[in-house]
């Protein structure tokens, strides 16, 4: 009996990280044969060719498939969007997959959904039934569990938001958040080793700041950014500043751009376009605090016991534990935060923090239910809409 064929998609830095214990595993397997789709950011010199990093883990990379990220316009992106489709229309045609493996919800994703369900591959989709109110990432995630076969959700409200979709019991699973079993399983850093190597000085205490425009909102991403400047600056100008630079978002340059201008006037300040997963989270591990609105803050940091400054509405929705602080993106409350964190009554309360997301095997979890699907046969793509309204038990 011939080996099935999943093919895993890949189109960021951060999400390769998410995936890369499952890409092993499923590289390891006695009944799977790896197939791999670089895509989107890394194929770009502007974020760091990192395409590289999967060949450097040993990793053969069958299709590598264009994203022109020239733009990070509305027009432009819709613009790669068709073209993504187009192109992954043709590798699932030469590539012949019995199963797709996606995550997330970013926009060179969606079209490797798309291009899927047109060519009836079925897909397991991993994060489903997120909130993040803030970006058009929230409709692009929904849409894509309607198009997906299996689900794997980080949290079991999650896997009731999928099956409220119309998706069966059956086929979603709660398996906890890939991020959060790295962090249970990668060997990280010690401060002194991850300055040698990033060739930093991280001094006694350093914030790190990840943040991306809120794409559902209107030219507001420089604006932010200046007030979280704002408040570092007034916070304290000695502390170390990591910045990690953003995705291919829309308006997302503008931010790149405010942080080579603030790294250059400020000499205790760094930014980085792309780190290898196990520097990100030793960063992460070590600093006072992550500002900003990547989802790392709401899913991995809890599990360092490391306090996040949540900032904006693009990660409004999602389930968050003590340990973040939302807050407006104006200095003044950014400032209010900051001091927060820094007092004695709060960060003892911080210490007894549960990661809701996190759960052993996660990967293992996944691994198997794919072995067993594909090993068994029983996958039909006429999926029935499973209407909650009639029964009561999810």
């Amino acid at each position: 009996m011939r080996k099935k064929k999943v093919c895993v998609v890949t189109g960021t830095r951060a999400e390769y990280g998410l995936l890369k214990l499952l890409i092993n595993r499923i590289n390891e397997s006695n009944i799977l044969e790896l197939q791999l789709i670089a895509t989107g950011m890394h194929l770009s010199p502007e974020f760091g060719l990192t395409y590289k990093d999967i060949e450097k883990d040993c990793f053969n990379i069958d299709e590598k498939i264009e994203v022109l990220l020239s733009s990070d316009t509305s027009v432009g992106i819709s613009k790669a969007m068709g073209l993504t489709l187009i192109s992954f229309s043709e590798a699932y045609a030469r590539l012949k997959p019995d199963l797709i493996v996606i995550l997330g919800d970013r926009f060179e994703t969606f079209s490797a959904m798309a291009a899927a369900a047109v060519a009836k591959i079925p897909v397991a989709h991993i994060h489903g039934g997120e909130i993040t109110e803030g970006a058009f990432d929230d409709s692009f995630r929904h849409s894509m569990t309607k198009m997906a076969y299996l689900h794997f959700t980080s949290t079991e409200e999650y896997r009731k938001r999928v099956i409220q979709l119309g998706e069966e019991p059956a086929r979603v699973f709660n398996v906890g958040a890939l991020g959060v079993e790295n962090i249970l399983n990668i060997d990280t850093l010690s401060k002194s080793k991850l300055e040698k190597k990033l060739k930093i000085k991280l001094g006694n205490r350093y914030v790190l700041i990840v943040f991306h425009p809120v794409t559902l909102e209107k030219n507001t991403a420089s604006s932010q950014f200046e007030e979280i400047l704002k408040a570092l600056n007034d916070y304290d100008e000695e502390l170390t500043k990591i910045f990690i630079k953003g995705n291919s978002d829309t308006d997302g340059r503008v931010i790149n751009q405010m942080i080579d201008q603030f790294t250059d006037k400020n000499k205790n300040a760094y930014n980085f376009t792309s780190l290898l997963i196990e520097d990100y989270l030793s960063l992460l591990k070590h600093s006072y605090a992550i500002i900003g609105n990547s989802s790392s803050g709401i899913l991995e940091a809890p599990s360092f016991k490391v306090h996040t400054i949540n900032i904006g509405d693009r990660q409004k929705g999602r389930i968050k534990t003590n340990s973040v602080l939302d807050c407006g993106p104006k200095s003044e409350d950014i400032l209010k935060c900051l001091k927060l964190i820094g007092e004695k009554e709060y960060h003892n309360s911080f210490k007894k923090i549960v990661n809701p997301y996190e759960k052993h095997g996660t990967s293992k979890k996944i691994l198997k239910v794919i072995e067993d699907r594909l090993k068994s046969g029983k996958i039909n793509l006429k999926k029935k809409f499973y209407n909650i309204s009639f029964e009561v038990k999810i």
